[in-house]
């Protein structure tokens, strides 16, 4: 039986949206140029950065994914947050490349390219930066929908109409406000999301206890379920890759970056990852427990064999009326804070470095707080469309990781050599990035072909992954040093 009460918890869920879209309504005036509009003038400070970034990296699809870790292989789900933690925490403390970003003034990463490897490539990363994030962002919405149908008891009919309007919600005030809107919403979404979270925890462990957890682990997994090594669908394999991909994360994805561009100075930039790697633990974990506790309560053909819709349906059950208002709400905020940030992130990039060759800054400012405006609406409409047809065919977290390297791993390769290989050019660069791009487009096609599916599943996503790392680098290497041969033989 669900306890989420429609008068009661309905209300909490109403009047929270509505704040949200007051507030970030109001912050549109003073929005007077493109710099307030998408990197709120550089000055955010310390405290207000960690607070969006933590609210940014926490959404519905998130905990979604994490839970769904957690059900599968216990404890070992948490090895994701271990792991970002350890890497923002080193390139905080270090500056590893954000430093250099930083200290270049640019409004993306593409614009940082620019200077060291050419126009050309600053519009090609655009695109794939562009490409790999509206695929990674695509099943967001019906995540979100599927977390309300399972904990909120919402008639699965509706799940298009609810996806629409939220959507439609987090929009406006993007498209009004901003960067700065995204700041100040994400501030009180903050808040709310980390009452929500230890509420339901707290409860999670009243009822079930941490014996009962471990057990549970214990019972079903053994030792895998706490070492991922041990687990054996995990792995080194799975322990690398995953490792390689939240390093290149780290230093490429734009709503993280986005902090690290809009920050006073580079000190606070370093800072607000320092200060908030701690963060990626809980947000890991927090979820993994979650699907401990969904794996204690709910089998797998309650919720017709899929994994991921476990832990909702657990929280519809386990959770009192009152309290699962709080978390659907904190759940909600959660996830407009990411989907705000990730419209305007695309917008920017789209703006700043692909459709560069039209306007090449030259714009008025009011014009091009339109078009970017535009934009955010436009990438909208993409998100609603794809999200409602595409079917995933593995694990979400696996979605979400191989469709972020389809630009993370080749930004990733030509952010560090643009700030630390001088021999490092643009053959280089252009073979990295058709070679980053190419590896898990292809993996991700054959996934949905029938003929080549057997094929992909016998590569599986581990290695595929791992493969698009090693032979970036061998392209970034192999296409600089071509250059130089080439050069060197004209001359002679």
């Amino acid at each position: 039986m669900l306890n989420f009460n429609w008068m009661l918890d309905g209300s909490i869920v109403g009047l929270y949206i509505l704040l949200s879209l007051i507030v970030g309504l109001l912050i549109r005036k003073y929005v007077k140029n493109v710099d307030d509009f998408l990197v709120a003038g550089r000055s955010v400070d310390l405290y207000v950065g960690m607070a969006s970034l933590a609210a940014t990296e926490f959404g519905i699809i998130t905990c979604m994914a994490a839970s769904q870790l957690g059900y599968k292989y216990g404890f070992s789900g948490a090895t994701v947050g271990i792991l970002m933690a350890t890497i923002m925490f080193t390139v905080g403390k270090t500056g590893f490349c954000i430093e250099p970003l930083r200290k270049a003034g640019v409004v993306t990463i593409p614009e940082f390219f620019e200077k060291k490897f050419g126009k050309k490539i600053r519009w090609a990363t655009g695109v794939v930066i562009v490409l790999g994030g509206l695929l990674n962002m695509g099943v967001f919405l019906r995540t979100g929908g599927e977390f309300l149908v399972y904990v909120a008891g919402l008639n699965p009919h509706y799940l298009e109409i609810t996806m629409t309007v939220l959507l439609l919600i987090v929009a406006l005030y993007t498209i009004f406000g901003g960067m700065l809107s995204v700041l100040v919403t994400d501030y009180m979404q903050f808040l709310l999301m980390s009452v929500g979270l230890i509420l339901t925890t707290f409860i999670i462990f009243y009822k079930l206890g941490w014996n009962g957890l471990f057990n549970t682990v214990i019972e079903k997994y053994g030792v895998g379920g706490l070492n991922p090594f041990a687990h054996p669908q995990l792995g080194w394999q799975y322990v690398l890759y995953t490792a390689l991909v939240l390093s290149a994360t780290v230093l490429t994805w734009q709503t993280m970056i986005s902090r690290v561009l809009s920050a006073k100075n580079e000190k606070v930039a370093k800072k607000i990852y320092t200060k908030t790697s701690l963060f990626y633990i809980v947000r890991s974990l927090i979820p993994v427990i979650w699907g401990v506790a969904a794996l204690s309560l709910i089998s797998l053909d309650s919720v017709g064999g899929a994994p991921i819709k476990a832990m909702p349906k657990m929280l519809s059950v386990l959770l009192p009326s009152g309290v699962i208002g709080i978390l659907v709400a904190a759940m909600l905020a959660a996830d407009m804070s990411t989907d705000s940030s990730y419209l305007l992130g695309w917008a920017s990039v789209i703006y700043n470095d692909i459709l560069v060759i039209f306007h090449k800054n030259s714009w008025e400012e009011k014009k091009a707080v339109f078009v970017n405006r535009l934009l955010v609406a436009l990438i909208g409409v993409f998100l609603l469309l794809y999200g409602l047809w595409y079917p995933l065919k593995s694990d979400l977290w696996v979605y979400m990781t191989l469709t972020a390297t389809i630009y993370s791993v080749s930004v990733s390769t030509l952010l560090i050599a643009a700030c630390y290989w001088k021999k490092s050019n643009e053959w280089g660069a252009c073979a990295a990035i058709i070679t980053g791009a190419l590896t898990p487009v292809s993996f991700l096609i054959a996934q949905q072909i029938e003929v080549l599916k057997p094929f992909a599943d016998k590569i599986g996503p581990y290695y595929s992954g791992i493969a698009s790392f090693v032979f970036t680098w061998i392209a970034m290497i192999a296409g600089s040093y071509l250059k130089e041969i080439i050069l060197k033989k004209e001359v002679k």
